[in-house]
C-alpha cells in the first residue's frame, strides 16, 4: 500500500499550501507517524493518510483548485484514503458549507453541514476543555481560532464531541474532523487516534 513503511511509522502527509503546517508535521511526528508536506498529485499518491490543517478554507480551496490537488484529493477519499481536517480542514471534509465564500469547494466527504467562522472572528478565539469520544485519558484542550461548528450531521457521521450544544468533532469511516485545534497544544491524543485509524486502513 501507498504510504506504508513497513515499520509501524505510517507516512502521512500535511496539505502544505497555507496554514499551519509545521505543527501537525510535529504532532504526527510524535504520535507515531512518518510525515511529510504534500503539494503536489504526486505526493498525494504516496501517503497512506493525510491531514487538511487549519487556516483559511477558501484560500486552501482555491489553492487546491490552483495545484490540481482537488480532483485527485475527492477521488482519494472516495478510495477510502484517511483524512484528518481540523477547523478550516473540518470545512473542506463537509459535504456543504452553509454559508461558502464564492467560488469556495470542499474535498467533501463527512455528512454534515457546517457553517465558517461560527464561534466568532479572531477576538473571540477561545479555548476550552472538550470531552471526546475514541480519546482516552480526560477532556482534550479545545483551541477553537475563527472556529467553524457542525450544523447537521448525516445519518452517517458520528459526533465525537460537542461544545456549546454544537458538534465539534466528527467522524465518517476513515474520515475524522475537529473545529479546534489539537496541534497547537502539545497533547497529541488527537493525532494519535488519527495515526491509529491510518494504520487500520492499511491492513
Amino acid at each position: 500500500m501507498a504510504g506504508d513503511t513497513g515499520a509501524g511509522a505510517p507516512e502521512v502527509g500535511v496539505l502544505a499550501l497555507q496554514g499551519d503546517v509545521r505543527e501537525h508535521l510535529a504532532a504526527l511526528r510524535a504520535a507515531g507517524a512518518s510525515p511529510r508536506p504534500v503539494r503536489r498529485p504526486e505526493e498525494l499518491a504516496g501517503v497512506a493518510g493525510l491531514v487538511i490543517p487549519g487556516g483559511e478554507s477558501t484560500t486552501i480551496s482555491k489553492l487546491a483548485t490552483a495545484f490540481g490537488l482537488l480532483e485527485p484529493l475527492r477521488a482519494r477519499v472516495a478510495e477510502g484514503l484517511p483524512v484528518y481536517g481540523s477547523c478550516a480542514g473540518m470545512i473542506m471534509l463537509a459535504d456543504k458549507i452553509l454559508d461558502p465564500r464564492s467560488g469556495q469547494e470542499t474535498v467533501g466527504g463527512i455528512d454534515m453541514i457546517v457553517r465558517r467562522n461560527a464561534f466568532g472572528r479572531q477576538n473571540e478565539s477561545f479555548e476550552a476543555a472538550v470531552e471526546m469520544a475514541d480519546v482516552a485519558g480526560g477532556p482534550v484542550h479545545g483551541v477553537f481560532i475563527r472556529a467553524p461548528w457542525v450544523e447537521s450531521v448525516g445519518a452517517s457521521a458520528e459526533t465525537l464531541a460537542a461544545y456549546d450544544g454544537h458538534p465539534v468533532a466528527v467522524r465518517q469511516g476513515n474520515l475524522l474532523a475537529t473545529a479546534f485545534h489539537p496541534e497547537l497544544t502539545g497533547d497529541h491524543r488527537v493525532h494519535a487516534l488519527f495515526v491509529s485509524m491510518v494504520r487500520a486502513a492499511g491492513r
